[in-house]
């Protein structure tokens, strides 16, 4: 799936059927739906991927403090970028093959 296809998928009432944890999570998150991406984030707490969601989203939800706390344990900078820019970045760094 490309980026493209990921935004395009965005006019579904559900996730498109096989995605990845991450990248559903992603799409939960573009369709506004916070609390199920967060859930995604926590259900793997402790593996990088995962952390570097949970740091996006709290950005996202405007809690600076825990999001840094989440960038930091993923090992990541703060994203300086848009909401947007992020997640095309997430996609494109998460494995879409699993």
């Amino acid at each position: 799936m490309t980026y493209d296809q990921f935004q395009e998928s965005l006019s579904l009432k559900i996730p498109p059927t096989g995605l990845p944890e991450l990248i559903k999570a992603l799409w939960y998150d573009a369709k506004g739906d916070w609390e199920a991406a967060h859930n995604i984030a926590q259900s793997a707490e402790g593996t990088r991927n995962y952390d570097r969601l949970h740091a996006y989203l709290h950005r996202v939800e405007g809690d600076t403090w825990n999001a840094g706390y989440w960038y930091k344990r993923a090992g990541s900078e703060v994203f300086n970028g848009s909401f947007d820019e992020e997640r095309a970045y997430l996609f494109d760094f998460y494995p879409r093959n699993i």
